[in-house]
């Protein structure tokens, strides 16, 4: 049965999925998590190759953003020309995930598995990989900070509509500081909304996911 997702929502990891495979004496170990920006990945994949230092190598693809900024990568880490990368990408887009990152380290046994036996080995351990990470569902969301006076509060509070408008959390002083998750495609409406209240707000930026590139 098919998950139906809202235009704010998609699929991520639900946790860090490991998954092993042997093939002709060469050791495959894919390696699935969640990761929401370019950079993060990037350190990921440092940190992974220090801790793998004696592989061969460690080819990855990672899918990141909502679908209107979706960012994209692959590598075949010195593997022939879309043996790794393209295959792992495949099994990230066969699992429907967003904010992922699949790395797919490879001890060489000796023996050659030619192109086509290294990518269907290739996009198996990442597909276990995936698999064992499973997956939940993630709004894509902005934070919207609003001033309101005590007199006001109800007003504000009007306009809470979980899930789509939920708060997040509350500082009570002279007026209180109200912090709203807002599906990013409710955030025009609400924020007409809080101007016909004459209810001061602000929109914190959000992450950027990183530039795109693919190699």
């Amino acid at each position: 049965m098919t998950l139906a997702l809202g235009a704010d929502e998609r699929l991520v990891p639900a946790r860090e999925g490991r998954f092993e495979l042997r093939e002709r004496a060469s050791r495959f170990l894919g390696i699935a998590l969640a990761c929401g920006s370019s950079s993060s990945a990037s350190e990921t994949l440092s940190r992974w190759r220090r801790e793998f230092h004696d592989a061969s190598h460690v080819a990855f693809a990672w899918r990141i953003g909502p679908p209107d900024r979706l960012v994209a990568r692959s590598s075949d880490a010195g593997e022939p020309s879309g043996s790794a990368g393209k295959p792992i990408a495949l099994a990230i887009e066969s699992a429907a995930l967003s904010d992922v990152l699949v790395g797919v380290v490879r001890w060489f046994g000796g023996t050659k598995l030619g192109t086509g036996g290294l990518a269907r080995a290739y996009r198996t351990a990442a597909a276990g990989a995936l698999a064992a990470a499973g997956s939940r569902v993630e709004a894509d969301t902005r934070i919207v900070r609003v001033s309101c006076p005590w007199s006001r509060i109800g007003d504000l509070r009007r306009l809470v509509r979980p899930p789509e408008v939920a708060i997040v959390s509350e500082t009570f002083a002279e007026e209180a500081a109200v912090r709203l998750a807002v599906f990013r495609s409710r955030v025009p409406a609400l924020a007409a909304a809080l101007e016909e209240a004459r209810l001061p707000y602000a929109i914190e930026r959000g992450e950027d996911p990183g530039p795109d590139s693919r190699g």
